[in-house]
């Protein structure tokens, strides 16, 4: 290899590299937001909407929004806001670049590592055009990913460096840029132990002889503050995920199916790299939709994975490449494997972003020794190498393209995954914000159709109805969604507005009233609350509510505006004025006028 890595110039690899990235990825710039994620990352996040200010940014630091903390993920959206404010193409554009960063970084710092410049420009090239990783790429919610691998690189670069010459001077770098990526996502728990896989092989760190632990000692102990870096990001990942409701208990997902899942996911993860056919935004899990996994599949995974492992064991000395870019592969997984379960899914193309580098290193170190004494061996691996990447390249550009919009994303999702109760459900919602609520109504149906205990879909189905005027439809969806959840708050608050509509108001209040119950800081069941008592012209009720309601949530606008209307019709113009000052910042349009008109909106 060592002649193939001389005739291959650095830069060249680099240009290449760049070329093959936006061919692929640069028509994500034409992209929309999906309202899958994207929502509550950017386009309805009024933090993020207000761009870097200092309220902005206190509450990135501070928040467990979407059940993670991740502050730097929040001002990368943040900033993209105050430069480009809502539009997608440059959001897109954003992640592509960083992904860009990345591609090229991995080959740096392989090359860095390795010495061997044709395998770390064949991994990064299989790195940056895999049709898995445009998951990853081409979804503005996903920056996260990006982010935190850019630090990932950078931590691997900084400890290249420290290994090479150990000092605390080298040392701060890699502990920086490993917290610096904790903050972008937890993914980076894992890195602590990949480094100690890099002090086997390439670093060679653990001496000629045999393998003691005298020998490792050293290398576990000077990964202590990186480990306890990484035990305080689980701690806190924990914590946000268990308020946030999206980790799932053992009575919905039992032990014996995570295990199972996450067996036969290691297999499907390869599969899907070798044949990256059927990608889909979201794979059902077995355990949702009342299917078990066969047992001849687990049975199957464990003796591949099993003799993988062994396999790569009895070639450590003789092929060191194996066994570190198999247990790279298989303990980067391990945090989104679904031990812990978190979400709905199965699994996830956006996982494999990091895992699979291990994969990459496997074929890129083990093809050429493979052909070792092959006549014409170079222009074989040439060939073999260019085919891969032109093949892998046109699968993820056409993969890339079922990203364009939420219709065509789901529509994908549908044609290769079967019972997929959750995407017929995000199809509904996208069609309900394009204003089609006839085929919103169809998806919904469809979505508890297969899951009938989803209690979101239910209320999607309610609202629908509400849309389309068919009230009572609307009241028995609401009904069945509390009786699937009971504690399902927004189930409460949308059967309220309906009996608030139909002027049903005191059957309305005590939906609101157990909304609150149920949630507390439910800013909307306060407000709808004070829009009750207001029907039924009581005004000082009505405050009362309103006022909590701006507490919970100041930059509500909608409570702002209800509170200076209705102290105006208690004669009270100067708390009226208070309210429309307060709203000024949020709506200053609608506010200036308001401020204008004297007694305005009585």
């Amino acid at each position: 290899m060592r002649n193939i890595s001389r005739d291959i110039h650095p830069y060249l690899a680099i240009v290449l590299l760049l070329f093959i990235v936006l061919a692929v990825y640069w028509q994500a710039g034409g992209n929309a937001f999906l309202g899958y994620d994207d929502d509550d990352y950017v386009t309805v996040n009024p933090s993020v909407l207000r761009g870097l200010t200092r309220e902005s940014v206190s509450w990135a630091f501070t928040t467990f929004h979407v059940a993670n903390w991740h502050p730097l993920t929040w001002l990368s959206h943040m900033a993209d806001v105050e430069l480009f404010g809502l539009d997608a193409g440059w959001h897109h554009r954003v992640n592509v670049l960083i992904h860009l960063v990345n591609t090229v970084l991995l080959f740096l710092v392989l090359w860095r590592m390795t010495g061997g410049l044709w395998q770390s420009a064949f991994v990064a090239a299989l790195f940056g055009v895999h049709p898995l990783h445009v998951e990853s790429v081409a979804w503005v919610a996903e920056r996260k990913d990006l982010l935190s691998t850019l630090f990932w690189f950078l931590t691997m670069g900084a400890y290249t460096r420290y290994a090479r010459s150990p000092g605390i001077g080298r040392y701060v770098p890699v502990a920086l840029f490993l917290a610096l990526g904790l903050m972008c996502k937890p993914m980076l728990v894992t890195l602590p132990f990949v480094l100690l896989l890099l002090d086997f092989w390439p670093l060679q760190r653990y001496g000629e002889g045999p393998f003691s632990m005298r020998a490792v000692s050293p290398l576990l102990l000077e990964k202590i503050p990186l480990l306890v870096l990484s035990a305080a990001s689980c701690v806190l990942t924990y914590l946000a995920q268990s308020r946030g409701f999206t980790v799932i208990s053992l009575g919905s997902v039992p032990v014996g199916a995570r295990i199972s899942n996450a067996i036969v996911s290691y297999v499907a993860y390869l599969g899907k790299t070798v044949w990256p056919g059927s990608l889909a935004v979201y794979y059902p899990h077995p355990a949702f939709v009342h299917a078990g996994i066969p047992t001849w599949q687990v049975a199957g995974s464990v003796l591949l994975l099993g003799a993988a492992t062994l396999l790569a064991l009895r070639q450590r000395k003789c092929h060191p490449y194996l066994l570190v870019g198999w247990l790279w592969y298989l303990g980067t997984l391990v945090p989104v494997i679904g031990l812990v379960q978190v979400g709905t899914q199965a699994l996830a193309d956006r996982y494999t972003y990091v895992p699979l580098i291990g994969v990459f290193m496997i074929v890129a170190w083990g093809v050429p020794e493979a052909l070792r004494g092959w006549r014409f061996r170079r222009q074989v691996l040439g060939a073999i190498g260019g085919a891969v990447i032109l093949a892998l390249g046109i699968t993820a550009w056409i993969q890339a393209r079922h990203w364009r919009d939420g219709v065509s994303l789901f529509r994908h999702a549908l044609n290769v995954t079967e019972n997929n109760w959750v995407i017929w459900y995000n199809l509904g919602v996208t069609y309900q914000g394009l204003g089609q609520p006839g085929e919103a109504l169809a998806c919904f149906r469809k979505s508890v159709r297969i899951v009938p205990e989803f209690a979101g879909g239910w209320v999607r189905v309610g609202s629908t109805y509400d849309d389309l005027g068919q009230y009572q439809e609307a009241i028995a969806s609401y009904r069945e969604a509390i009786r699937v959840s009971p504690n399902y708050f927004k189930a409460w608050d949308n059967l309220g507005v309906v009996y608030d509509n139909l002027g049903r108001h005191l059957e309305a209040i005590a939906c609101y009233r157990e909304s609150i119950r149920i949630k507390p800081d439910n800013a909307m069941a306060w407000y709808n609350l004070g829009v009750a008592y207001s029907r039924l012209r009581q005004p000082q009720e009505a405050v009362k509510y309103y006022e909590e309601a701006s507490r919970i949530n100041p930059g509500f606008a909608g409570v702002w505006y209800a509170l200076g209307v209705t102290y105006n019709r208690l004669g009270k113009p100067e708390q009226a004025r208070e309210a429309y000052q307060r709203l000024l910042p949020i709506s200053p349009e609608l506010a200036q006028k308001l401020l204008e008109t004297p007694g305005s909106a009585k």
